[in-house]
């Protein structure tokens, strides 16, 4: 955290930005929800054509203003990102030109190449995620947290069930993602140090005609980062269907209470609060566990 808040530093103006446009483009895809709600229970229900040419109207408005704001807060977190690795990886690149020879044998020179490209690839990505999503995140969870409440209390009692749930999902997946990434950065390591070590004795490969078992042990350092990939891969693919799931089965219940009660006339009321459980789940995300096991 050190490293961020120290390379971040040049940006706190374009964060700030990316604040304020995060906050606007959040509280207008919250509102689109209320707005939907007024359609359907005053529109709708009551067949009032021009109620929903005017508001569909609004609704169209504030859409166009959460693209331009997405956009722009998109756009300055880039900047931010981007920067953000240029500087790391210039610095760690005059720090490691100033090692002595042992030095650099004590952390091998593969190792010290992973460093520089893949890892400040990653923190670069993170930062990045971090403008996009995390940032995003605990504004969604608030408002729409608190724009569920305002619409029915009692309907937004599913919080207070769907939220734990997703929590459970997403700390499990990280618990076993963090192993994986470090697994993951050690397996970059080895199929580095196997490449460079095979391009600079190409020569004594071939006059000892040792071409098939350095083929073969490339094959394994590659199959092994393959898997290790392909397992980081499936973990988080396992994590947003299942929140996804999960708040879809609690609008069901939502719709499913409101037909047994007869309270079709908050059907509008029902929608928003579905809307507003999606926020409130899906703003505990924040980002994926990729970006936070590479931390």
């Amino acid at each position: 955290m050190g490293v961020l808040r120290g390379y971040l530093r040049p940006y706190r103006r374009v964060l700030v930005w990316v604040l304020a446009l995060q906050t606007g483009q959040t509280i207008a895809g919250l509102l689109l929800p209320r707005m939907l709600a007024r359609i359907i229970d005053r529109g709708v229900v009551r067949r009032d054509n021009g109620y929903l040419w005017a508001m569909g109207g609004w609704m169209l408005l504030v859409s166009l203003i959460q693209v331009v704001l997405t956009v722009a807060a998109v756009w300055f977190g880039s900047i931010a990102a981007n920067g953000f690795g240029r500087d790391l990886r210039r610095s760690l690149f005059s720090r490691v030109m100033d090692y002595s020879a042992r030095e650099v044998g004590r952390f091998g020179a593969p190792s010290l190449i992973t460093r520089i490209t893949n890892d400040v690839q990653q923190v670069q990505m993170l930062v990045q995620m971090g403008c996009n999503m995390a940032v995003a995140a605990p504004i969604t969870l608030v408002i729409g947290t608190v724009l569920a409440l305002q619409v029915d209390v009692g309907m937004s009692s599913l919080l207070l069930v769907s939220i734990p749930v997703l929590v459970t999902i997403v700390s499990l997946v990280i618990r076993r993602m963090v192993p994986t990434s470090r697994l993951l950065q050690t397996r970059l390591d080895t199929i580095n140090r196997i490449l460079r070590e095979q391009i600079t004795g190409i020569r004594v490969v071939r006059a000892f005609i040792r071409e098939p078992a350095e083929i073969e042990r490339f094959e394994t350092a590659n199959a092994e980062v393959t898997a290790t990939s392909i397992r980081a891969g499936r973990l988080t693919a396992f994590m947003f269907p299942s929140m996804v799931g999960v708040l879809n089965l609690s609008s069901i219940v939502l719709f499913v209470v409101l037909v047994a009660f007869r309270r079709l006339d908050e059907v509008g009321d029902a929608s928003a609060t579905s809307q507003g459980l999606f926020g409130a789940g899906l703003g505990r995300r924040g980002g994926t566990p990729t970006s936070r096991a590479v931390t």
